[in-house]
């Protein structure tokens, strides 16, 4: 049974997307998530700002104890190092190169022409070499890119030492047998790619981007992109259905944890504000209802946090106390607080920039024949302010007055609110996402069993992201 690795880029992926914006400790919790998935390898974000990407780099490193962290060396020597610096804490760790392949992205990404492209490979899998035994060499939009320049490439990068070889569909345009054929033709070719471990990743374009990898997998590939959420790659999830209904026939399987899977990957999604996921739910055998818990507004901060242990989370004692304030706040209003309720609450409590505005109060008036209107009262340094709004609803009235505190406006990107829970007693769940001036997007999140609550604590999350990180 052959055993393929895969390898996650959600962290990579969230970096390099507008629409999700997540605090520091949000993506520490990421990497612990897919961590505890005995995840083969988990790439991190490139390193652009070097301050504040190396201290994430770093903590991870030292936090992970099953995934590999692999740290992407930008386009010249003096980023290896660098790279390097960030991963040597880690127990298992690799430096990647990635390089584009195509004509029209060599110029595109970094400029060059092929020539130097091609002496930039050997020079940086060289220099990586110097510091770590395992180096990945990433071949960019290989499918668009000349053969015998691919080829080429990829036998530079062996004979420099490269470990790990991965081609990419970044346009995600090629049918499945296509891409079988495509790997087929690197391994005739390049007869070294056989003493290394040969990587796909593919864009879901098209939406085959799972065939197409298990396609590869077939044809010779031993290593494929994955994430947590869909970023446009296979999911975890679906790769493993796929082991796990098929994969004793076409003899390969993965160290993954299967039944971890639903739990990690629903973590996930709840921090990076998405949708319920539309992919089938992977059955791990187990009864989802002995996973279920029953906490009232009797238990104690002891209770809660043995509760929050349970269901996955390991918290700091400040987010703990955040959690069990918030906890207070909705176990009040209900007769019991269950497994989903929870893990909501610490979606939106836990994990979260420092709160530089907080809640005292909100008023607000409402009716069919009269304006809405909102009264809110913040915290701020320790004093309070104050603003009136009239508005559309009571929730526009209740942003409107939030504005006239802060005294700025910013584009409600998107707003949603949601149960958490079916039945009369339901906990409301809001997201907002705010655009800043710099058009950034910065998401917070709010439960209450008042929908109008949750949605003026999502406003205020999503500020306090804005005003940390933009000042």
């Amino acid at each position: 049974m052959r055993k393929v690795i895969l390898s996650d880029v959600t962290l990579r992926e969230c970096a390099s997307s507008a629409n999700h914006s997540l605090s520091f400790k949000e993506k520490i919790e990421i990497a612990k998530q897919m961590d505890k998935l005995h995840c083969d390898i988990i790439e991190m974000p490139q390193i652009k700002n070097t301050s504040t990407d190396v201290l994430l780099i770093k903590t991870i490193a030292s936090l992970m104890k099953h995934s590999e962290i692999c740290a992407d060396v930008g386009y010249d020597a003096a980023g290896v190092e660098t790279a390097y610096n960030c991963v040597k804490g880690a127990k298992k760790s690799s430096l990647k190169v990635s390089l584009p392949m195509s004509a029209v992205q060599m110029e595109f990404k970094c400029g060059k022409k092929p020539p130097v492209v091609m002496g930039m490979v050997s020079q940086l899998v060289a220099e990586c070499k110097k510091y770590s035994e395992n180096v990945e060499f990433c071949a960019e939009d290989a499918v668009r890119g000349e053969s015998a320049f691919l080829y080429q490439a990829i036998d530079e990068a062996i004979k420099a030492g490269a470990t790990r070889v991965t081609v990419c569909d970044s346009e995600g345009t090629m049918f499945p047998s296509e891409f079988a054929k495509f790997i087929a033709d690197i391994i005739e070719n390049v007869p070294s790619v056989k003493d290394v471990t040969l990587g796909v990743e593919v864009v879901n374009s098209m939406n085959m981007a799972t065939a197409s990898a298990f396609a590869a997998i077939e044809a010779g590939a031993s290593q494929v992109k994955i994430t947590a959420d869909n970023f446009n790659f296979p999911t975890v999830e679906n790769i493993m259905k796929i082991f796990s209904l098929r994969g004793d026939s076409i003899k390969v399987s993965s160290k993954i944890r299967t039944t971890e899977i639903q739990r990690v990957t629903g973590q996930i999604k709840r921090m990076l504000n998405t949708s319920k996921s539309e992919n089938i739910p992977f059955e791990t055998g187990v009864n989802e209802d002995s996973e279920t818990l029953t906490l009232d507004r009797n238990d104690t901060i002891a209770t809660v946090i043995k509760a929050v242990k349970k269901i996955g989370y390991d918290l700091s004692p400040e987010d703990n106390a955040n959690v069990y304030e918030a906890f207070k706040r909705v176990a009040v209003k209900k007769d019991f607080v269950g497994t989903k309720e929870l893990e909501a609450i610490i979606a939106s409590s836990a994990l979260q920039v420092p709160s530089i505005y907080s809640i005292d109060s909100y008023v607000i008036n409402s009716g069919n024949i009269i304006t809405a209107t909102a009264n809110i009262k913040l915290i701020k340094d320790g004093a309070e302010i104050s603003g009136v709004s009239v508005g559309d609803g009571p929730i526009d009235a209740a942003f409107l007055a939030i504005e006239q505190i802060i005294g700025h406006h910013y584009e409600l990107d998107d707003f949603q609110i949601k149960a958490v829970t079916e039945g009369r007693e339901a906990m409301g769940h809001a997201l907002v996402k705010l655009r800043s001036s710099t058009g950034k997007l910065y998401s917070g999140t709010g439960i209450s069993t008042d929908i109008i609550g949750a949605s003026i604590r999502a406003y205020v999350s999503a500020l306090n992201k804005i005003a940390y990180e933009e000042g």
